[in-house]
């Protein structure tokens, strides 16, 4: 895929007042979600300052800057970038092709990184969803995806993104090709992906993204059933007091479908 989409900026830069003492102090809530280490380098600890705050393009170059200790830095940033912020199908497309083929570069550099591996598996899976999830299925993309997300949490059990991430993977080949063919073909069951939404829900009570991951999976999974149970995550999602700028997009993302 060709060309680089212009990023555009997070508009509430100055809501996040993040540098490197209080970004140490915080950081174990700030990555309760997806356990990536302390780092002890100040240029990588400044790039996810940046992030933490805001300024995702910057925290992307400068974590460019930084080889390898930088890759799950700019995986987040671009990732983020494509989730929230850009506008344009091409430009998300692009955003996610380029950050599973930079994850997946990481893999082969570092193999017992979890969180290479997770965001491997979240790129490409994004990546399907843009395209055409049953063209993705049928290309093999299923498998690559449920690896990456299931190597994470051998890797890392704590790693709560993983396994909503994983209970995401299940419930969605369940929506789009039905539970027999998504047992048979694709290993996806209901209740697998019910117990890895509730471990990562666990993990991180108070977390936005959990809530909202689980009621999106919910209603995937039944609709009709699970109506009121999903209706109450996503009021819950919308109350949360974002730690930081990507937390701040995703309750504002849930505030907006509320409101809809």
């Amino acid at each position: 895929m060709h060309g680089t989409p212009t990023w555009a900026p997070y508009p509430y830069v100055k809501l996040h007042t993040w540098d490197n003492a209080r970004l140490m102090a915080a950081w174990p809530q700030l990555h309760a979600g997806d356990q990536e280490p302390l780092p002890q380098d100040p240029e990588l600890q400044e790039a996810w300052a940046l992030y933490h705050r805001g300024e995702f393009e910057a925290a992307f170059q400068l974590g460019r800057l930084l080889g390898t200790a930088g890759y799950t830095l700019m995986n987040k940033a671009s990732l983020i970038q494509a989730d929230y912020l850009e506008q344009g199908e091409t430009g998300k497309l692009k955003l996610y092709f380029d950050t599973a083929e930079r994850a997946r570069a990481h893999i082969n550099a570092e193999p017992g990184n979890p969180n290479a591996h997770y965001l491997y598996g979240y790129a490409l899976g994004r990546y399907s969803q843009g395209t055409s999830v049953a063209k993705a299925l049928a290309q093999g993309y299923g498998d690559k995806i449920k690896t990456a997300f299931e190597t994470a949490i051998a890797l890392q059990p704590r790693h709560a993104d993983a396994h909503l991430a994983l209970g995401t993977f299940h419930a969605e080949v369940i929506d789009k090709v039905g539970p027999l063919i998504g047992s048979m073909t694709y290993g996806a069951k209901r209740e697998t992906a019910l117990q890895h939404f509730r471990t990562g829900l666990a993990l991180i009570p108070r977390a936005a993204l959990a809530l909202t991951e689980y009621a999106r999976g919910l209603m995937m999974l039944d609709a009709d059933a699970y109506d009121a149970e999903a209706l109450c995550l996503y009021e819950q999602a919308a109350t949360i007091t974002p730690l930081d700028a990507m937390e701040h997009l995703g309750v504002l993302q849930v505030q907006a479908e509320l409101a809809n």
